[in-house]
């Protein structure tokens, strides 16, 4: 086996987090006039951060002073196996290209979420390209103990405040209610823009036409493949469920609970060190699951997730 090449990443972010950069390989290089996200190797003794850091200064000039590990991916390539160590750069000063030469041939900020407006692409940034339109709250319904009518109209107040991802529950319904409630709750999404993924439902989830489905931690030990959707993500408790889930190429994880929970008081949280230890390595974005607010957003990330899951805590 080939050594594997350790690269830092970075999937730098506006403010608002709906650009993120591209940057052109110069000629002379590998993959010369391909875009891809900016930084490099990780040299002997220096950590992925310290890597990251030092390319942003040497390549575009800039210091950054906000970055979190995201995610990792490997990928073959004719001339080396790489594995790319994603980190989120949300702050820097400088500006790019302005207080050090540019060593790409062009940069330039793209849309989140919508096809990128360059080409050619790097091949192994197809799947980080779609991990970055992923949302990074996920309200969770709760139907069954708040009434499908109440819960819609909060389901529209919140995706009137921003909501943009939301995960059907509610599987103690009868059939007909939850056909009911998970159609209506397709048509008030979709209004807004927003991902609609049923839990654990194949067939219902077709039938409402929800953009995806979300897999219990049974159903995921049970899946030998991908199920057939745009988007699907899994329940992860351990580790090993979050490899798995990566495996099947699954879109996303919760891992959880990170704290006690209402539901379930007396049951410890995994903790946030705990948290960062079970996704370490992680090749698919972790959403943080249990006893969080939406304020909890900006602790989840420092700590390697790509946002948080919320089955009380978005409802207002």
């Amino acid at each position: 086996m080939s050594k594997i090449v350790e690269v830092a990443a970075a999937v730098m972010l506006r403010a608002d987090g709906r650009e993120f950069l591209l940057a052109q390989r110069p000629p002379g290089k590998v993959y010369a006039g391909y875009w891809e996200f900016p930084g490099g190797k990780v040299e002997a003794g220096e950590t992925v951060r310290a890597a990251l850091i030092r390319e942003l200064q040497e390549e575009l000039g800039i210091a950054v002073t906000a970055c979190t590990p995201w995610l990792t991916r490997e990928f073959t390539y004719p001339h080396a196996t790489v594995r790319l160590n994603f980190w989120r750069v949300t702050a820097w000063t400088g500006e790019i290209g302005v207080t050090a030469p540019l060593e790409h041939s062009a940069v330039d900020w793209q849309t989140t979420g919508q096809t990128a407006r360059v080409a050619p692409v790097l091949p192994a940034n197809a799947p980080i390209l779609k991990a970055l339109s992923l949302p990074a709250t996920m309200a969770i319904t709760t139907a069954e103990s708040d009434g499908c009518r109440n819960l819609l109209a909060r389901l529209e107040a919140a995706l009137n405040d921003g909501l943009r991802l939301i995960q059907v529950r509610d599987k103690l319904l009868p059939a007909t209610e939850r056909l009911s409630f998970a159609e209506a709750v397709c048509r008030l999404a979709h209004r807004h823009g927003a991902l609609v993924l049923v839990n654990d439902d194949a067939d219902l989830a077709r039938r409402t036409g929800a953009d995806g489905l979300h897999l219990s931690s049974v159903s995921l030990a049970a899946c030998r493949q991908r199920p057939d959707f745009t988007w699907v993500g899994a329940a992860c408790h351990t580790a090993d469920d979050i490899v798995r889930a990566g495996e099947l190429d699954l879109d996303y994880a919760l891992l959880g609970p990170v704290q006690p929970t209402p539901t379930h008081p007396e049951a410890p949280g995994l903790g946030w060190h705990e948290f960062t230890r079970r996704i370490a390595g992680n090749r698919l974005p972790v959403l943080a699951l249990g006893g969080l607010r939406p304020e909890s957003l900006g602790t989840a990330q420092e700590h390697g997730a790509h946002g948080i899951a919320l089955m009380r805590g978005w409802q207002k």
